[in-house]
């Protein structure tokens, strides 16, 4: 019984020594990830972030979430909307006051929005695609409204402006500096570890 109880202890530590390794590991890819941002080597500095993504949860939680947004710059930047939008969406769940993300998914959303759109224009009483046009603009305005609110624009004053009618929503319409107000007490530009 010893020796199994010894056994056991062994093969408990050899794997707390493997898991450390690799959060070590995993750890060293990510300074290599913003080493390669830093640089502006978007092309490795994506190859290694992919690398990291199914080991992120091996991160501590600030790194995690500043990596998913590092690499959700990337793959936006790279015109990759579908790979970056849930990882927007981690770091605005994370940081719900970090308004720079929801700037990103806020017009994220809004390409499909912008083609279900053109759509309409070509046939108004097609009523699936204007619904589906109004869920797309009801996903984005949240997202543009928190950026609105923390840094203005009257580019996106504009655009928000433009979706209320668009989806003839007058009370959000006649709502919104309320909620701008409302949004702009809490507002993080900067993601820090």
């Amino acid at each position: 019984m010893p020796k199994k109880t010894f056994l056991i202890l062994i093969i408990l530590c050899i794997s707390s020594l493997v898991k450390a390794q690799t959060a070590d590991d995993v750890y060293n890819l990510y300074l290599d990830f913003n080493l390669k941002r830093f640089e502006g080597d978007a092309t490795k500095a994506l190859q290694i972030g992919e690398n990291i993504l199914p080991n992120v949860d091996k991160l501590p939680a600030k790194s995690q979430v500043m990596f998913y947004n590092g690499i959700a710059k990337l793959y936006e930047d790279d015109e990759q909307s579908v790979e970056a939008i849930p990882l927007y969406e981690k770091v605005a769940t994370a940081r719900p006051d970090y308004y720079v993300a929801h700037r990103a998914l806020g017009y994220l959303y809004l390409k499909p929005a912008d083609a279900l759109h053109t759509k309409l224009q070509s046939s108004p009483d097609d009523k699936e695609t204007g619904a589906a046009y109004k869920a797309a603009v009801l996903k984005a305005l949240p997202h543009l409204e928190k950026a609105q609110a923390c840094d203005p624009s009257d580019e996106t004053l504009a655009t928000i402006k433009t979706l209320y009618t668009n989806i003839h929503d007058d009370v959000g319409l006649r709502s919104l500096n309320a909620r701008l107000k409302e949004l702009s007490k809490k507002c993080l530009d900067i993601l820090s570890e």
